[in-house]
Parts: C-alpha cells; structure tokens; sequence
C-alpha cells in the first residue's frame, strides 16, 4: 500500500496485516518525557494539514497562502513521528488541522496508527475537526478504533454559520454530527465564544448539546496570526459567561478530564458538561502535559511562544529515528512554564504570528 502522495509505503490498514508487536508491548514501560517543570508530556497534538476548507473569522485570513505540499510531513512521515513519541511516552493522540479530513488519504494514516491502540501502547486516537467530512468518514474512523471526537461550532443558525465559517454550509456539518453520533463516536462540540457574535447562543447551544448527548467546551479566542477582524472586538472572558450561567444553572464543579485543558462542570438542570478553556483569564500552564507538531514537522512546547524544534530534518536525515528521538529530548529540556497571552487595545498585534490553522487547532 502507497501513501498516495509519494508512491512510498506505508504502513498497512487492517490488523492482520499490521507488524507483530513485542509480547509485552502493552506492560513494558515507557520513558517519560518530563520538562524542566517536572511535568510529564503524555499527549500530542499533530497537525496533519494546514489546508481547511472553512476560513473562520477567528481562525485566518479568508485569502491564505497555504504550504506547498513539498514543506508537508509525508503521511509516511506523520505515522514516523507520531510512533516516536508513542515510544518515549505519549498516550494520547489528536489529528489536527487545518482541517485533518480534508488531508488526501489521510483514512490511511489513522488506520495505520490504530496499531498502537491494539499493542495498549496508545489509550486515545481522536481528531479535531470542522465537521464537514464526517458523514462521509464517521464509520471509518470508528473502524479504525476512533471513540471521541471534537467538533468545532460556534453557532446553529445557518446565516450566523455562514458569516464565521466564510464557506461552511451548517447543513452538511449537522448531517456529519448525525453521521458520527449514529457510528457510535463521542462527541465533544467546540465553541469559540465571540463578544457580540454568538454569546447569545451559548445557552442554547449548551441545551442542544446535552439534549443530544454530547459536551459542549467554550473557548476564549485567542491572538494567534494576523486576522482580518480586531481581536478587542471578538474576545468574551468565560468568567463573565460562566458568571452569566450560573444565574440560570446550577454548575457543578467535576474532575472529568479528557488530556486537555478544559475544566469541567456539571450543568444539574440538563445532566450534561460543560468544558471551559480560559487561556486568557485563567491560563492551565501549571498542568499543561501537551506538545504540538505541525504539518511541517514544527515541535512547539508552547501554544503560545515561538521557541520551536525543526523535527522533520532529522526525520529526514535518517530511516532511524535516533536523531528524531534525540530531537525532541532537546526540545522537551526547553518546554517553558508558560505562554503570556493578552489581548486589549494596546496589544493589537498577535502574541505569535503563525495561525492556529499552522500548529493545530
């Protein structure tokens, strides 16, 4: 099997085809990749494409200049680093994009990282996701031992829809939560809570959600790239919404954790969740146990700095991964206690230049 893109091959899609793991695979321990804060790193985010076929407000430009295909980790490549740090330590998994289900083929590298969860090296394969490909590939992706899945959407009214996503049809997103929902994923929605934009909806949207049997996570928008917009316009602190629930709802709260850095509560009317991540008014630095790659093979220990370890040459130098492995030693030694995010009027410019889209929403 090709990975469609190079011609090369990679690894193989059903489980009796897949190489035999060690016999103890799933009880040998793992070295564990602890920072300078004695944090252990146990779950990464790969950003598998930086391409989406949305262009939320929030998010980018609506004219981006994407990365020619050349600079993207082969599929080959992407299963290579993520198996990498399977071995030093990661247990959990996330496929980022961009869009990740817009990524030519990219069926086969979830397929064939699915390994890792049969050996017990890996607890959790899931995906970030816009929607728009999940009622074509819900069934798939829970064939290939995907259980939960995030879906990112800030609104249910269609023309609201349009005027964030640019090119998203709400139509072809709800099909694709139906889609999911009936192959049996969980599903986690994502909503960007934007002043003035949809903090009306976000009771609403927390009713829908549990009604259906999904969480709902809020999110502070955050200064990451250049946008179109003023970022002092769209940001909504969560405490004055959280403040604003707790009027109507009782919210308790609970210690469920997914790997990420929402806090958790328990809306008692509706039974359901209700995530929080709060970068700006509460920053989740002190627990932060997260790493990111982008497409391009760009480690970042931080969302929010620039310090990055380039880990596609020596992903490319050598069919080893000595020197890869050596790579993100170095980087995890550097791993910073923190990001220093502000957004006010006096801080017009993003606190990094690079989009979300580029390291991975």
């Amino acid at each position: 099997m090709s990975n469609g893109e190079t011609g090369q091959p990679i690894l193989a899609a059903s489980a009796a085809m897949r190489p035999a793991e060690p016999a103890n695979a799933a009880t040998s321990p793992s070295p564990l990749m602890i920072d300078p804060f004695g944090r252990a790193v146990t779950y990464l985010r790969v950003s598998v494409t930086d391409r989406c076929d949305f262009r939320c407000v929030y998010c980018m430009a609506e004219d981006m200049t994407f990365l020619p295909k050349r600079e993207v980790l082969s599929l080959e490549e992407l299963d290579r680093l993520c198996t990498a740090f399977i071995e030093k330590g990661v247990r959990k998994l996330r496929l980022t994009g961009g869009e990740p289900l817009v990524r030519k083929n990219i069926m086969t590298l979830i397929r064939g990282l699915s390994r890792h969860l049969d050996s017990g090296l890996l607890e959790e394969l899931t995906i970030t996701t816009n929607g728009s490909q999940l009622a074509r590939l819900a069934n798939e992706l829970y064939d290939a031992g995907v259980r939960r899945i995030n879906v990112s959407l800030d609104t249910l009214d269609e023309q609201r829809f349009k005027a964030i996503t640019r090119w998203g049809e709400l139509g072809k997103v709800m099909d694709g939560i139906r889609a999911a929902k009936e192959a049996g994923l969980q599903i986690k929605i994502n909503m960007v809570a934007l002043k003035g934009v949809n903090e009306h909806e976000i009771i609403p949207m927390m009713e829908w959600c549990h009604a259906n049997g999904h969480d709902l996570t809020l999110i502070e928008t955050m200064p990451l790239g250049e946008i179109d917009g003023d970022r002092t316009d769209q940001y909504l602190p969560l405490s004055l919404v959280r403040s604003r629930l707790a009027d109507r709802f009782t919210l308790t709260d609970i210690p469920y954790k997914t790997g990420g850095p929402a806090r958790y509560s328990k809306v008692e009317e509706t039974g359901g969740r209700i995530g929080f991540i709060t970068p700006m008014t509460h920053n989740f630095c002190e627990s932060c146990n997260r790493v990111r790659v982008t497409c391009t093979g760009q480690l970042y220990m931080c969302l929010g700095q620039d310090d990055m370890a380039d880990l596609r040459a020596p992903l490319r130098a050598s069919e080893g991964n000595e020197l890869l492995s050596d790579a993100i030693d170095e980087a995890i030694g550097r791993k910073p206690k923190g990001h220093d995010f502000v957004i006010d009027r006096r801080t017009r410019q993003p606190a990094v230049s690079r989009h979300m889209s580029v390291t991975g929403g």
